[in-house]
């Protein structure tokens, strides 16, 4: 760190501790401004899980937490609850690929080729097969298998896939990397050597190294190889990559070879890069003799995307610039202290008690709230219900988000009751799951809140900075979430918990039906297989028997390794087709068979 920057901060710390003397115990916007300007700014540099502006922003909340007189719940009698996840990958030293053909050539790694961040590492031999894009249709319109034979061989496939026309649609999905991988899995290949066909890109750049949290490898063998070494390969048979390609392109119509008297010999040695991050967890025990054994939640996520850049989730990708992350989500974090201070200045009042959590690692699928439920410091049947808030900076036209009234009975009168006087024109969500922490609590079977103001145009931008704040709008809905906390912490009787049977969302399946199964994928573990952390109510996967904590190891004849997998081997299927899936709950493992359903438009 440069002594400039270590002076910036210092200063900024200093305005910190000295915000920090004046507070008061109500919920103010020129306190909430004041937390999002510290845990937005270019000093905690966009507050990456596991970096050190993620690590200055858990230590800010710690030390609130601790000035407004809460108790460390989390381990070994402190505020911070660590968890080691993955970051990325990286190249470990036995990567190679060898051509066997009148004597043995060795290419070069990161000349002619580079394993994919979602390979698997092992070794592999065998024979190679030229199969087009690697593509199936599933009304075999299209076929790049067709007629060839290439269980236990290497496949070289174009990347992409050929251009679409009025009567031969090929999605986005068919011509993803992962939906090539999950297809040559599906049939017996060993091996998937990608190249990028001039027609694409004359350029032909490695494709990045990358890791995507939520579908770990693909459980085969993936390398990108370089044009040249490709083409040197096709000349064997006295063919051209361009016009092969230019050929499939033309016709649509596949044009798949063996590539004869060739051995190809792979061995990969693609590893994870483990960092740790910190939950902070912090406690105010209710006064009532009974009631205090029951507590609320209240939780928002603090991190956000770094420096953005490629597999970041920037929607800004080519950008490498710190993302502040004010609205998402240094304004929940202001709010979940302003919170906790705010209650903390009335403990001995509270009935039930009421844990805050704030969350690292949400931005890499909700990874926080995951670990949290699935090791607790304090027992999950204790909690009564769970508020959770994620963007709440951008309040416009008055419109707010509501997710979760339907999660328990009485919750959406509870949340109108504190809007008699119309501050907010709600947009009110009966659905518990959805894309934040409170998902993960609604999956243990917990009801939940969700506070929203939406999306805006510089959502995952570096563009979402302190100065667009709505300070106002966000003091107005801390002041409602503490309504309802606070009806929730004095309520004579528990919530009950009730389970949503979710609008089903619209996504394609095979031949433009549309294909519903009902699971929620669980983001936070790494596991061979699909975890679900829940199934959505009078969903097929709910009527077939499957229930939250199963990890989903087929689907069909296909082997799940991984989301995509499952995502692709629902896709070959249409309504009121029945499908076998097999599934490890525990020590057990079971196969129910779903009949799945058509999604709503």
């Amino acid at each position: 760190m440069s002594m400039i920057r270590s002076f910036f901060l210092i200063v900024v710390l200093a305005v910190v501790a000295s915000a920090q003397s004046t507070r008061t115990p109500d919920i103010t916007r020129t306190e909430l401004y004041e937390h999002v300007k510290y845990l937005a700014s270019d000093a905690l540099e966009g507050r990456r899980a596991g970096s050190k502006g993620a690590d200055l922003a858990v230590q800010y909340i710690v030390r609130e937490f601790a000035s407004y007189g809460l108790t460390p719940k989390g381990d070994n009698g402190t505020f911070l609850q660590t968890f080691e996840f993955v970051s990325g990958v990286k190249l470990g030293p036995a990567n190679s690929l060898s051509i066997k053909r009148n004597g043995t050539t060795a290419l070069e790694l990161n000349k002619d080729f580079r394993p994919l961040g979602f390979s698997s590492s092992e070794s592999v031999e065998g024979d190679l097969v030229f199969a087009g894009y690697g593509i199936s249709l599933p009304n075999k319109t299209y076929d790049d298998f067709d007629g060839i034979d290439v269980k236990g061989k290497i496949l070289l496939l174009l990347r992409n896939a050929p251009p679409s026309d009025s009567t031969m649609n090929f999605s986005a999905i068919v011509g993803s990397l992962r939906y090539k991988a999950t297809k040559a899995k599906e049939l017996g290949a060993k091996a998937i050597l990608f190249v990028t066909g001039p027609e694409d890109d004359q350029n032909d750049q490695f494709i990045r190294l990358s890791y995507d949290q939520s579908t770990g490898n693909a459980g085969i063998v993936a390398i990108h190889l370089k044009r040249e070494a490709a083409d040197r390969l096709l000349k064997l048979e006295e063919r051209d990559l361009a016009d092969v390609q230019k050929g499939i392109n033309a016709a649509r119509k596949p044009n798949s070879f063996p590539i004869r008297k060739v051995v190809l010999s792979i061995q990969t040695d693609v590893q994870p890069i483990r960092e740790t991050t910190a939950n902070a967890v912090g406690f105010l025990e209710g006064s009532d003799p009974l009631l205090k054994n029951e507590v609320i939640v209240i939780g928002a996520h603090y991190d956000h995307l770094g420096f953005g850049g490629e597999g970041s989730g920037s929607l800004s990708p080519d950008t490498p610039e710190i993302h502040n992350g004010a609205d998402d989500n240094a304004s929940g974090t202001a709010g979940l202290l302003e919170l906790a201070q705010a209650f903390g200045a009335r403990k001995h009042e509270l009935k039930r008690s009421i844990l805050f959590l704030a969350f690292a690692a949400e931005e890499l699928g909700l990874l926080g709230s995951a670990h949290y439920v699935a090791a607790p410091t304090l027992p999950l049947e204790r909690m009564a219900a769970m508020l959770n808030m994620d963007m709440i900076g951008r309040l416009n036209n008055r419109t707010l988000i509501v997710y979760g009234i339907g999660t328990s009975p009485g919750f959406e009168e509870l949340v109108k009751k504190h809007n008699q006087d119309s501050t907010f024109i709600f947009k009110l969500n009966k659905d518990g799951f959805g894309p934040s922490d409170h998902a993960s609590f609604y999956g243990k079977q917990i009801p939940v809140f969700h506070f929203f103001t939406d999306i805006h145009s510089d959502y995952h931008r570096p563009s979402d900075d302190f100065e667009k704040i709505n300070a106002e709008g966000m003091e107005q809905v801390a002041k409602l979430v503490y309504a309802i906390a606070s009806d929730l912490i004095l309520a004579p009787e528990k919530p009950a918990y009730a389970a949503v049977e979710a609008q089903r969302p619209a996504g394609g399946g095979r031949g433009g039906s549309r294909v519903y199964m009902g699971t929620i994928p669980d983001f936070g573990e790494s596991t061979e297989g699909m975890k679900i952390s829940g199934v959505r109510e009078g969903s097929p996967a709910a009527k077939a028997g499957l229930i939250g904590g199963d990890v989903i190891v087929k689907f069909g004849r296909v082997d799940i390794k991984n989301l995509y997998d499952f995502t692709y081997a629902l896709g070959e299927y249409k309504p009121g087709d029945e499908v076998d899936v097999t599934v490890k709950r525990g020590m057990e493992t079971k196969t129910m068979r779903v009949l799945l359903e058509r999604r709503s438009q």
